[in-house]
């Protein structure tokens, strides 16, 4: 059974489209995936996705209010935020001994919400 599934995952004889294989190569030769694979490295962490969509929710959180929301310790939410912050993700502003984070910016917040939406079909 387990050789059947694997014959319909692939060809059964190898040929390729010499035209569209030339093209789409060229367009992957121009392009930079490392800070990209680096986006979905942050995001595939649990907790650090849960972070990000709780800043989806609203313009601006502090550590605080993101601890309670996702049940963590203000060090622990801290620890996510900063990373999101250092992968660009986020950014923060400290008001007195408060320190606020929101999503970096609108490309940021519909990746995620994207993802979720995704991650919600059937």
């Amino acid at each position: 059974m387990e050789e059947t599934k694997k014959n319909k995952d692939t060809c059964d004889v190898f040929c390729y489209d010499e035209e569209k294989v030339d093209r789409i190569t060229a367009i992957i030769d121009k392009q930079e995936f490392i800070g990209v694979a680096d986006v979905f490295k942050a995001l595939a962490d649990e907790t650090r996705l849960k972070v990000a969509f709780t800043l989806t929710q609203e313009n601006e959180l502090c550590v605080c209010d993101v601890a309670n929301i996702i049940g963590t310790t203000t060090a622990t939410a801290s620890h996510h935020l900063r990373h999101l912050r250092n992968m660009r993700l986020a950014k923060s502003r400290k008001e007195g001994k408060l320190v606020f984070y929101s999503l970096d910016d609108p490309h940021v917040t519909a990746l995620i919400a994207m993802a979720m939406a995704h991650g919600q079909e059937e």
